[in-house]
């Protein structure tokens, strides 16, 4: 979950720095001539401009919600693997936790039915989850 946000964020910083350079290498090209009025060399399609402008805001808007669907998962994955992490009867790092949407899926090996039920009963709890898949075996 946490490499997905990495990448996720990586991406979006490569988009955003290739995006930073092509505006720059659009702005460079152009020859600045000293007292003469400002202009374009052409007949400018502003529908066009408008359509690419789009399609740059919608791309944005989607990374944009990807990335808060990837915090609010790793929020909850974590507000779980805490509450785990101080509980006396569950071992938290032999359980691996992975939140999707209110879904929670909790894998990995336990030492007892006891530590089983309480982990799940730790992640049921917790605010934003309204499910939990229970694949704990027990040594």
């Amino acid at each position: 979950m946490i490499r997905s946000l990495l990448k996720l964020v990586l991406v979006v910083i490569v988009l955003v720095g290739v995006g930073a350079f092509l505006v720059g290498r659009w702005t460079t090209n152009a020859k600045v001539v000293p007292d003469s009025p400002v202009g374009a060399s052409g007949p400018v399609d502003t529908s066009k401009a408008r359509d690419v402008g789009a399609k740059i805001g919608e791309a944005t808007a989607k990374t944009a919600n990807q990335a808060e669907d990837a915090i609010k998962h790793a929020a909850v994955t974590a507000k779980i693997k805490s509450k785990m992490v101080l509980d006396d009867l569950v071992k938290a790092r032999n359980i691996h936790v992975e939140t999707n949407g209110t879904v929670v899926t909790l894998t990995g090996v336990v030492d007892s039915e006891a530590e089983r039920k309480r982990a799940v009963e730790l992640a049921k709890e917790t605010e934003g989850v309204t499910s939990v898949i229970d694949h704990l075996r027990v040594r």
